[in-house]
């Protein structure tokens, strides 16, 4: 499992997180190529999936979408992963 980053906020009803700070743009390269990656919370309940990676490159934000059972505003301050 990967650490993808921590949720900021909530926008038009997706999660953005703000990916780890990574000196390995290989990292965020596997981030961008994999949009649809299942995201987890910390209990390896799946949270969603990611639908876009956006911003500066050492340190992007990922938009999430929450499945249908994820009550959003509880994610703000989660740390998410990837399978």
């Amino acid at each position: 499992m990967q650490r993808v980053g921590s949720v900021v906020r909530i926008a038009q009803g997706l999660a953005i997180l703000r990916a780890d700070e990574s000196d390995n743009t290989d990292d965020i390269s596997d981030l961008q190529n994999n949009i649809g990656t299942i995201v987890l919370d910390d209990s390896l309940e799946e949270v969603g999936r990611v639908v876009d990676v956006f911003g500066p490159v050492s340190q992007p934000y990922l938009a999430v979408t929450p499945d249908n059972d994820v009550h959003v505003p509880a994610l703000v301050g989660s740390t998410l992963y990837a399978r």
